[in-house]
Protein backbone atom coordinates (compact mmCIF):
# COMPACT_ATOMS: atom_id res chain seq x y z
CA UNK A 1 0.00 0.00 0.00
CA UNK A 2 1.73 3.71 -0.89
CA UNK A 3 2.18 5.86 1.37
CA UNK A 4 -1.00 7.84 0.06
CA UNK A 5 -3.29 5.24 -0.09
CA UNK A 6 -2.04 4.09 3.78
CA UNK A 7 -2.69 7.92 4.71
CA UNK A 8 -6.11 8.21 3.13
CA UNK A 9 -7.21 4.75 4.81
CA UNK A 10 -6.45 5.74 8.08
CA UNK A 11 -8.11 9.22 7.63
CA UNK A 12 -11.25 7.48 6.03
CA UNK A 13 -11.73 4.15 8.29
CA UNK A 14 -10.70 6.98 11.60
CA UNK A 15 -13.23 9.59 10.76
CA UNK A 16 -16.76 9.33 11.60
CA UNK A 17 -18.87 7.47 8.76
CA UNK A 18 -21.54 9.98 7.93
CA UNK A 19 -18.35 12.06 6.44
CA UNK A 20 -16.72 8.97 4.86
CA UNK A 21 -18.75 9.58 1.18
CA UNK A 22 -17.41 12.95 1.23
CA UNK A 23 -14.00 12.86 2.63
CA UNK A 24 -12.79 9.82 0.03
CA UNK A 25 -14.25 11.99 -2.73
CA UNK A 26 -11.95 14.69 -1.30
CA UNK A 27 -9.12 12.40 -0.75
CA UNK A 28 -9.51 10.56 -4.11
CA UNK A 29 -9.63 14.24 -6.11
CA UNK A 30 -6.43 14.83 -3.98
CA UNK A 31 -4.75 11.82 -5.00
CA UNK A 32 -5.67 12.69 -8.83
CA UNK A 33 -4.77 16.45 -8.66
CA UNK A 34 -1.11 14.59 -7.24
CA UNK A 35 -0.68 13.09 -10.23
CA UNK A 36 -1.67 9.65 -8.84
CA UNK A 37 -4.56 8.53 -10.97
CA UNK A 38 -4.18 4.52 -9.95
CA UNK A 39 -3.88 5.29 -5.84
CA UNK A 40 -6.82 8.19 -6.78
CA UNK A 41 -8.81 4.89 -7.99
CA UNK A 42 -8.16 2.77 -5.24
CA UNK A 43 -9.26 5.40 -2.70
CA UNK A 44 -12.28 6.27 -4.33
CA UNK A 45 -12.74 2.21 -4.02
CA UNK A 46 -12.15 2.08 -0.44
CA UNK A 47 -16.15 1.08 0.81
CA UNK A 48 -17.50 2.69 4.11
CA UNK A 49 -18.05 0.91 7.28
CA UNK A 50 -20.76 0.38 9.51
CA UNK A 51 -20.75 2.15 12.29
CA UNK A 52 -19.85 -0.88 14.24
CA UNK A 53 -17.03 -1.78 12.02
CA UNK A 54 -15.75 2.02 12.49
CA UNK A 55 -15.93 1.48 16.58
CA UNK A 56 -13.77 -1.38 16.47
CA UNK A 57 -11.63 0.53 13.58
CA UNK A 58 -11.67 3.30 15.96
CA UNK A 59 -10.19 1.03 18.84
CA UNK A 60 -7.36 -0.38 16.92
CA UNK A 61 -5.97 3.08 15.96
CA UNK A 62 -6.62 4.50 19.11
CA UNK A 63 -4.54 1.68 20.95
CA UNK A 64 -2.00 -0.27 19.04
CA UNK A 65 -2.05 -2.60 21.96
CA UNK A 66 -5.32 -4.21 21.02
CA UNK A 67 -4.19 -6.13 18.00
CA UNK A 68 -1.56 -7.51 20.02
CA UNK A 69 -3.64 -8.64 22.99
CA UNK A 70 -6.28 -10.36 21.18
CA UNK A 71 -3.14 -12.48 18.84
CA UNK A 72 -1.34 -13.17 22.22
CA UNK A 73 -5.02 -14.66 23.15
CA UNK A 74 -5.33 -16.64 20.04
CA UNK A 75 -1.73 -18.00 19.93
CA UNK A 76 -2.80 -19.48 23.57
CA UNK A 77 -6.00 -21.33 22.52
CA UNK A 78 -4.64 -22.77 19.63
CA UNK A 79 -2.77 -25.22 22.60
CA UNK A 80 -6.22 -26.16 22.81
CA UNK A 81 -6.03 -30.14 22.05
CA UNK A 82 -2.98 -30.14 24.80
CA UNK A 83 -4.82 -28.86 27.25
CA UNK A 84 -6.85 -30.37 30.52
CA UNK A 85 -10.68 -29.10 31.28
CA UNK A 86 -9.15 -26.65 33.94
CA UNK A 87 -6.98 -24.49 31.46
CA UNK A 88 -9.62 -24.55 28.97
CA UNK A 89 -12.22 -23.27 31.16
CA UNK A 90 -9.11 -20.33 32.40
CA UNK A 91 -8.74 -19.35 28.76
CA UNK A 92 -12.20 -19.69 28.16
CA UNK A 93 -13.29 -17.03 30.90
CA UNK A 94 -10.17 -14.55 30.12
CA UNK A 95 -11.31 -14.51 26.26
CA UNK A 96 -14.82 -13.37 27.80
CA UNK A 97 -12.80 -10.62 30.04
CA UNK A 98 -10.86 -9.36 27.23
CA UNK A 99 -13.59 -9.04 25.14
CA UNK A 100 -15.90 -6.95 27.51
CA UNK A 101 -13.27 -4.93 28.30
CA UNK A 102 -12.22 -4.16 24.73
CA UNK A 103 -15.72 -3.37 24.06
CA UNK A 104 -16.04 -1.22 27.25
CA UNK A 105 -13.02 0.78 25.79
CA UNK A 106 -13.91 0.80 21.71
CA UNK A 107 -17.31 2.60 22.59
CA UNK A 108 -15.54 5.20 25.41
CA UNK A 109 -12.84 5.80 22.40
CA UNK A 110 -15.96 6.46 20.10
CA UNK A 111 -17.76 8.51 22.65
CA UNK A 112 -20.75 6.16 22.33
CA UNK A 113 -21.19 6.04 26.31
CA UNK A 114 -25.00 4.15 25.63
CA UNK A 115 -25.22 2.50 22.15
CA UNK A 116 -28.23 0.80 21.12
CA UNK A 117 -27.79 -2.66 22.31
CA UNK A 118 -27.85 -4.04 18.32
CA UNK A 119 -24.54 -1.47 18.09
CA UNK A 120 -22.71 -3.28 21.12
CA UNK A 121 -23.43 -6.78 20.05
CA UNK A 122 -21.62 -6.47 17.03
CA UNK A 123 -18.36 -4.75 18.32
CA UNK A 124 -18.24 -7.88 20.87
CA UNK A 125 -18.89 -10.52 18.12
CA UNK A 126 -16.60 -8.43 16.10
CA UNK A 127 -13.19 -8.46 18.86
CA UNK A 128 -14.60 -12.37 19.67
CA UNK A 129 -14.37 -13.15 15.69
CA UNK A 130 -10.71 -11.40 15.61
CA UNK A 131 -9.88 -14.16 18.35
CA UNK A 132 -10.90 -16.47 16.40
CA UNK A 133 -10.08 -16.02 12.49
CA UNK A 134 -7.17 -14.96 11.69
CA UNK A 135 -8.79 -13.24 8.49
CA UNK A 136 -10.46 -10.76 11.12
CA UNK A 137 -7.42 -10.30 12.71
CA UNK A 138 -5.40 -9.16 9.83
CA UNK A 139 -8.47 -6.65 8.68
CA UNK A 140 -8.38 -4.67 11.99
CA UNK A 141 -8.49 -1.04 11.38
CA UNK A 142 -10.05 -1.03 8.11
CA UNK A 143 -12.88 -3.64 8.70
CA UNK A 144 -16.17 -2.81 6.89
CA UNK A 145 -18.61 -4.47 8.48
CA UNK A 146 -19.01 -6.16 11.99
CA UNK A 147 -17.79 -10.02 11.90
CA UNK A 148 -19.45 -13.31 13.45
CA UNK A 149 -17.58 -16.06 13.98
CA UNK A 150 -19.92 -19.15 13.08
CA UNK A 151 -17.47 -21.72 14.35
CA UNK A 152 -19.05 -24.18 17.36
CA UNK A 153 -16.71 -24.81 20.88
CA UNK A 154 -13.90 -22.69 22.16
CA UNK A 155 -11.63 -22.04 19.23
CA UNK A 156 -11.71 -23.27 15.58
CA UNK A 157 -8.28 -24.21 16.21
CA UNK A 158 -8.93 -25.65 19.91
CA UNK A 159 -11.61 -28.72 19.63
CA UNK A 160 -12.64 -29.81 22.91
CA UNK A 161 -10.23 -33.04 23.93
CA UNK A 162 -11.50 -36.19 22.74
CA UNK A 163 -12.93 -38.52 25.71
CA UNK A 164 -10.46 -41.26 26.80
CA UNK A 165 -12.06 -44.68 25.69
CA UNK A 166 -13.39 -46.44 29.21
CA UNK A 167 -11.42 -49.22 30.72
CA UNK A 168 -14.08 -51.97 29.37
CA UNK A 169 -13.13 -50.59 26.03
CA UNK A 170 -9.56 -50.89 26.91
CA UNK A 171 -9.73 -54.64 27.69
CA UNK A 172 -8.41 -57.56 25.12
CA UNK A 173 -10.14 -60.86 25.46
CA UNK A 174 -7.57 -62.96 26.74
CA UNK A 175 -7.75 -67.18 25.37
CA UNK A 176 -6.60 -69.70 27.74
CA UNK A 177 -3.96 -71.97 26.32
CA UNK A 178 -5.89 -74.86 28.29
CA UNK A 179 -9.22 -76.90 26.98
CA UNK A 180 -11.56 -76.37 29.16
CA UNK A 181 -13.23 -79.47 31.11
CA UNK A 182 -16.57 -80.83 30.45
CA UNK A 183 -18.63 -79.26 33.21
CA UNK A 184 -22.22 -79.09 33.69
CA UNK A 185 -23.97 -76.18 31.24
CA UNK A 186 -23.74 -72.59 32.51
CA UNK A 187 -26.48 -70.70 34.18
CA UNK A 188 -28.10 -67.30 32.73
CA UNK A 189 -25.76 -64.53 34.29
CA UNK A 190 -27.32 -61.08 34.98
CA UNK A 191 -26.46 -58.45 32.25
CA UNK A 192 -23.76 -56.37 33.44
CA UNK A 193 -23.82 -53.02 35.32
CA UNK A 194 -23.53 -50.00 33.19
CA UNK A 195 -19.96 -48.40 33.01
CA UNK A 196 -19.76 -45.33 35.09
CA UNK A 197 -17.46 -43.68 32.85
CA UNK A 198 -19.23 -44.90 29.67
CA UNK A 199 -22.45 -43.19 31.45
CA UNK A 200 -20.68 -39.78 31.70
CA UNK A 201 -18.87 -40.08 28.71
CA UNK A 202 -22.49 -40.01 27.36
CA UNK A 203 -24.03 -37.18 28.99
CA UNK A 204 -21.15 -35.24 28.40
CA UNK A 205 -21.17 -36.26 24.16
CA UNK A 206 -24.99 -35.03 24.43
CA UNK A 207 -24.38 -32.41 26.46
CA UNK A 208 -21.76 -31.05 23.91
CA UNK A 209 -24.59 -31.74 21.25
CA UNK A 210 -27.00 -29.15 22.76
CA UNK A 211 -23.93 -26.65 23.15
CA UNK A 212 -23.25 -26.62 19.51
CA UNK A 213 -26.84 -26.54 18.24
CA UNK A 214 -27.48 -23.50 20.32
CA UNK A 215 -23.80 -21.62 19.14
CA UNK A 216 -25.33 -22.33 15.60
CA UNK A 217 -28.54 -20.73 16.53
CA UNK A 218 -26.86 -17.87 18.24
CA UNK A 219 -24.26 -17.93 15.18
CA UNK A 220 -27.72 -18.21 12.55
CA UNK A 221 -29.25 -15.14 14.44
CA UNK A 222 -25.73 -12.99 14.72
CA UNK A 223 -25.56 -13.40 10.78
CA UNK A 224 -29.68 -12.17 9.93
CA UNK A 225 -28.45 -9.48 12.60
CA UNK A 226 -25.65 -8.35 10.60
CA UNK A 227 -27.11 -8.68 7.09
CA UNK A 228 -30.24 -6.53 8.83
CA UNK A 229 -27.58 -4.06 10.17
CA UNK A 230 -25.80 -3.94 6.76
CA UNK A 231 -29.24 -3.25 4.70
CA UNK A 232 -30.54 -0.97 7.20
CA UNK A 233 -26.73 1.42 6.69
CA UNK A 234 -26.92 0.87 3.21
CA UNK A 235 -30.60 2.78 3.13
CA UNK A 236 -29.11 5.23 5.53
CA UNK A 237 -26.70 6.36 3.01
CA UNK A 238 -29.11 5.96 0.50
CA UNK A 239 -31.35 8.65 2.06
CA UNK A 240 -28.75 11.03 3.72
CA UNK A 241 -27.37 11.29 -0.46
CA UNK A 242 -30.75 11.95 -1.60
CA UNK A 243 -31.21 14.56 0.89
CA UNK A 244 -27.87 15.76 -0.08
CA UNK A 245 -28.91 15.96 -3.28
CA UNK A 246 -32.04 17.49 -2.34
CA UNK A 247 -30.76 20.36 -0.78
CA UNK A 248 -28.24 21.10 -3.84
CA UNK A 249 -31.17 21.52 -5.83
CA UNK A 250 -33.06 23.82 -3.58
CA UNK A 251 -30.03 26.02 -3.64
CA UNK A 252 -29.80 26.14 -7.07
CA UNK A 253 -33.24 26.66 -7.33
CA UNK A 254 -32.95 29.38 -5.25
CA UNK A 255 -30.20 30.82 -7.11
CA UNK A 256 -31.97 30.38 -10.70
CA UNK A 257 -35.06 32.47 -8.70
CA UNK A 258 -32.67 35.19 -7.93
CA UNK A 259 -31.34 35.98 -11.20
CA UNK A 260 -34.45 35.45 -12.64
CA UNK A 261 -35.62 38.26 -10.80
CA UNK A 262 -32.39 40.48 -11.51
CA UNK A 263 -33.34 39.89 -14.77
CA UNK A 264 -36.97 41.12 -14.76
CA UNK A 265 -35.96 44.07 -12.40
CA UNK A 266 -33.26 45.10 -15.45
CA UNK A 267 -36.01 44.71 -18.03
CA UNK A 268 -38.22 46.76 -16.16
CA UNK A 269 -35.75 49.60 -15.79
CA UNK A 270 -35.19 49.08 -19.61
CA UNK A 271 -38.97 49.00 -20.15
CA UNK A 272 -39.01 52.33 -18.22
CA UNK A 273 -36.07 53.89 -19.58
CA UNK A 274 -37.05 53.15 -22.92
CA UNK A 275 -40.93 54.68 -22.27
CA UNK A 276 -38.92 57.91 -21.03
CA UNK A 277 -36.75 58.33 -24.26
CA UNK A 278 -39.64 57.71 -26.46
CA UNK A 279 -41.80 60.26 -24.28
Amino acid sequence: MTDLLAAAAAELYEADPDEFTQRRQDLADRAREAGQPAVAKQIAGLRKPTRSAWVVNRLVRADPQVTSRLAALAAELRDGPSMDGTKIRELTAARSRLVDELTRQALQVSDLPAPPAALREEVTATLDAAIADPEVAANLGTLVRAAHWAGFGLDPMTPFPASAPSPSARKTPTTSSRTPKPGPPPTAEAPPAPDPAEAAAERDRRRQEKIQTAERTVAEAQQTAGSASLAEQELEDTVRRLEAELADARQRLAEARRQSYRAESRQRRADAELGRLRE
